[in-house]
């Protein structure tokens, strides 16, 4: 293929991931609205006993904890979107490749390649099975004596 239809081909592709990320992030800002009204509407504790505003608190923290989840997500998109505007989206941030289509079109506000991630995700377990060696964990009843018998 030509550059240049490669060039118009990638371009259009950006063009869909920005309209795409521009949408998302409008549902999620309808969405924090919505449960905000929702939420200052149904804060009327009137006639409820402790259970109802136990029920109530819970609520309100597990709501408080998903639009922390979308805050950071519409943080996320922002970030794709600066990315798409500098030239520098869709580019590994830790090898300078190219993340292929296929990636980005499933994670849109990715910054590294499916290989960079899995050397990422490698190395993390790496360190979490070292961690647990580290700590020295032993069998559930034994004692000095047992271990030093072992």
């Amino acid at each position: 293929m030509p550059k240049k239809a490669v060039a118009s081909s990638r371009n259009g592709f950006l063009d869909k991931v920005r309209e795409h990320l521009l949408e998302t992030k409008s549902k999620l800002l309808a969405e924090m609205d919505t449960e905000q009204k929702a939420q200052r509407e149904g804060n009327k504790d009137e006639g409820m006993d402790a259970y109802d505003l136990a029920s109530e608190e819970r609520d309100r923290e597990i709501n408080f904890i998903l639009s922390d989840r979308e805050r950071v997500k519409i943080k996320e998109i922002d970030d794709a979107l600066a990315r798409l505007a500098d030239s520098s989206y869709g580019l590994c941030e830790s090898c300078g490749l190219e993340i292929g289509e296929e990636r980005l079109e499933a994670l849109p506000f990715t910054r590294v390649c499916r290989d960079c991630q899995q050397d990422r995700e490698r190395e993390a377990k790496s360190q979490r099975n070292y961690d647990s060696e580290d700590r020295g964990y032993r069998k559930v009843g034994s004692t000095d004596a047992d271990e030093e018998n072992m």
